[in-house]
C-alpha cells in the first residue's frame, strides 16, 4: 500500500499531527520536506528542508515552547511576517498540544492588540517588524516571545505529541476582515484535514515531479492546508512570505519565484491572479506551470485567461496522455470558516463556462441555496443565500458565540454568499450578501457580478471595485478603475460600465473614475473591505468622489 493510502486510512489522523503520523508510517526522512525563501536557523532562503529536518526544527521548537511554559490548550499568538516563521512555530505548537493563532503579519496594530485581547492568548510570538506594535499594550497577560529565540531549543528534549482528539482545537485563523475587525475562526483536529483526506490523498497522483509554489498567506486555513497536503502526498513545496497582492506588493516577485523554482504547481488568492495582470505574461519564462489553483474569492474571466496562455498541461485520449498548450486553472470559492473551497471548476484554453461560474461541489460538500425569510431552497435560476453542510466547516469564533450561532441557520452554515444554480447543477455566484444592493422592484445590483462584466467589457482596466450605497433614500453608485500600464486614464468608459451595470443598475450610476491602488482600502489579505470603501462613498470622503 502506498504512503497516501496509508495516511488516508489512518483514522487519527489530522490537521494536528501530519509530521508525526509520516513519520510513524515510515515516510522517507530524506524525502520531501519544505522549502521556504527565507534563512531557517542558519540555514539559506531557498534551500530545500527535507521531512527529517522539517520535524528537527519543528522539535527544537516545541522544546523550547515547552521549557518556557507554554502547555496543551494554551492559546498562543503568532505575529509574525515569515512563512517559516509561521509554520514552524504551529507545528511546533500542535506537538505540545497547545493552540496556535496565526495572525496575518498585515493586520495593524492597533487591530492586533484588540485581536490578542479577545484571544486571552497566554503567549504572543513576535519578530521584530511587530513586537513595537504590541509592546507596552495592554494584552490581558499575554506576554511577548521573540520569535528568533524559539530555533534555539535541544530537538532531543522535546515533549512527546500530544495526541489529538477529532475535536480538538488545532488552530485559529482570522477571517479576511472585509466587513469589520477580523472574527477569530477555530478549526479542529478533524475539519481543517477533511479536505485533504477525502479528496487530496484519494485524487490520481499528477505524473512526474511535483513542485507546488504557494503564494497564500501562511497565517490561514488555506496555508495550512495547502502545506499539510504537500506533505501528505510527498510533494515538494516552496512557501513564499509575500502574498502576491497589492497590499504585499509586486507580483514580480512571483514570477520570479516561478521562473527561478520552476513549479508545475500555483496556489493563490485572486488577489493574487489581478497582481499578475500587471504583467505581460508571454515576456516571462512560465512554462513549468501546468496548473493555477484558486481559493478565496472566486476569480475573474478576464485574468484567468491569461494565466491559461501559459505553460502545458496533459490530457487524457484514447491514444494515452499527450501534452497540450496552455495550463489549467482550477477555481472555486472558500472563506476561513469554510475551511476549504466548497466549489471547483477547471478552466482550460477551451473553457467557455465563465460568468462567475464556480462549478460544482466537492463530493464532501452539501450546498442549498435558501430564501431566509421562508427557508424554503430557492429554484433553479434563482438567486439565494448559500448554505453549507462540510465536515471542514470550522466549529465556530473563538470566544464569540453570538457570531458563532448567527452564521447558523436551520442546520446550514450561511456563508455570506449569494448564488444560482443552473438547470446542469452549475452554481454562480453573483455577490456577497452584505454588499448587493436592493434596488426595488425585484432588481438588485450584484457588486462582484458587475466588476466581473467591467472586466470583460473595458479590456485595459486590470481591475475594479463597485461601491454602492443608500444616501438620502436613493441608491449611489461609483466605479473604481484600476487601470493596465499605459491604459489611457483620460478615455470615457461610461457607456460600457452602464452596459455592465443594466439599466436598473445603470440609473444608479454617480461616476466611473479610474483610481490608484492606495484609494482602494484593503484587508490583511488583501480583499476589499467595502464595508469600508462604502462608509468613505457615503461620507464624501472618497476619491470616488473628488472632483
Amino acid at each position: 500500500m502506498s504512503i497516501r493510502a496509508t495516511l488516508a486510512a489512518d483514522p487519527e489522523l489530522g490537521a494536528g499531527n501530519v509530521l508525526l503520523k509520516l513519520a510513524e508510517h515510515g515516510a522517507d526522512p530524506d524525502g520531501p520536506g519544505v522549502t521556504f525563501d527565507t534563512d531557517v536557523d542558519g540555514r539559506p532562503a531557498y534551500e530545500p528542508l527535507s521531512l527529517g529536518v522539517l520535524g528537527e526544527r519543528v522539535a527544537a521548537r516545541a522544546a523550547w515552547l515547552y521549557e518556557h511554559g507554554v502547555r496543551p490548550r494554551d492559546p498562543v499568538a503568532v505575529y509574525v511576517t515569515s512563512a517559516a516563521d509561521v509554520f514552524l512555530n504551529f507545528f511546533a505548537l500542535v506537538r505540545i498540544g497547545a493552540i496556535p493563532a496565526l495572525m496575518n503579519g498585515n493586520m495593524p496594530g492597533e487591530i492586533a492588540v484588540g485581536f490578542v485581547r479577545r484571544l486571552r492568548a497566554v503567549r504572543v510570538l513576535v519578530d521584530a517588524a511587530h513586537r513595537p506594535a504590541l509592546a507596552g499594550a495592554d494584552l490581558d497577560g499575554a506576554t511577548l516571545v521573540d520569535v528568533a529565540e524559539t530555533g534555539g531549543g535541544d530537538p532531543a528534549g522535546a515533549p512527546e505529541h500530544y495526541r489529538h482528539h477529532a475535536d480538538d482545537p488545532v488552530a485559529i485563523t482570522h477571517s479576511s476582515g472585509t466587513t469589520r475587525v477580523p472574527a477569530a475562526v477555530v478549526h479542529s483536529h478533524s475539519s481543517l484535514f477533511a479536505a485533504i483526506r477525502r479528496v487530496r490523498l484519494t485524487e490520481p497522483r499528477p505524473s512526474g515531479a511535483v513542485r507546488e509554489l504557494s503564494v497564500l498567506p501562511a497565517a490561514h486555513a488555506a496555508g495550512i492546508i495547502t502545506f499539510n497536503q504537500a506533505l501528505c502526498n510527498r510533494y515538494e513545496l516552496l512557501f513564499l512570505s509575500a502574498q502576491g497582492g497589492q497590499f504585499s506588493g509586486s507580483g514580480e516577485a512571483v514570477l520570479d519565484a516561478i521562473e527561478r523554482w520552476r513549479p508545475t504547481g500555483v496556489f493563490g488568492f485572486a488577489v493574487t491572479w489581478a497582481e499578475l495582470a500587471r504583467f505581460d505574461l508571454s515576456t516571462r519564462d512560465l512554462a513549468s506551470v501546468k496548473v493555477w489553483f484558486n481559493t478565496g474569492d472566486s476569480a475573474h474571466e478576464s485574468h484567468i485567461r491569461r494565466l491559461v496562455a501559459a505553460g502545458s498541461h496533459q490530457r487524457f485520449t484514447s491514444d494515452g496522455p499527450v501534452t497540450v498548450p496552455g495550463s489549467r486553472f482550477i477555481d472555486g470559492i472558500g472563506s476561513t470558516e469554510m475551511g476549504h473551497s466548497a466549489f471547483h471548476i477547471t478552466h482550460t484554453l477551451d473553457s467557455d463556462r465563465y460568468g462567475r461560474c464556480v462549478g460544482k461541489p466537492y463530493p464532501f460538500a452539501e450546498i442549498a441555496l435558501l430564501d431566509l425569510d421562508t427557508g424554503a431552497e430557492v429554484p433553479v435560476g434563482a438567486v439565494g443565500h448559500v448554505g453549507l453542510k462540510s465536515p471542514t466547516l470550522a466549529p465556530g469564533y473563538w470566544n464569540d458565540s453570538v457570531t458563532t450561532y448567527r452564521t447558523r441557520f436551520r442546520g446550514w452554515y450561511l456563508t455570506g454568499d449569494l448564488m444560482y444554480r443552473d438547470a446542469e447543477g452549475f452554481y454562480y455566484h453573483v455577490d456577497r450578501a452584505v454588499d448587493a444592493v436592493d434596488l426595488g422592484g425585484g432588481q438588485w445590483l450584484y457588486t462582484a457580478l458587475t466588476e466581473e462584466r467591467i472586466l470583460m467589457r473595458c479590456p485595459d482596466v486590470r481591475d475594479c471595485t463597485v461601491v454602492a450605497g443608500v444616501e438620502g433614500g436613493a441608491v449611489l453608485t461609483d466605479v473604481l478603475l484600476m487601470l493596465d500600464a499605459g491604459a489611457d486614464p483620460d478615455v470615457d468608459r461610461t457607456d460600457a460600465v452602464r452596459d455592465a451595470l443594466g439599466a436598473p443598475a445603470a440609473a444608479t450610476l454617480r461616476r466611473v473614475v479610474a483610481v490608484p491602488e492606495a484609494d482602494i482600502v484593503v484587508g490583511p489579505t488583501g480583499k476589499v473591505r467595502k464595508f469600508l470603501m462604502r462608509q468613505r462613498h457615503l461620507a464624501g470622503t472618497g476619491a470616488a468622489n473628488q472632483g
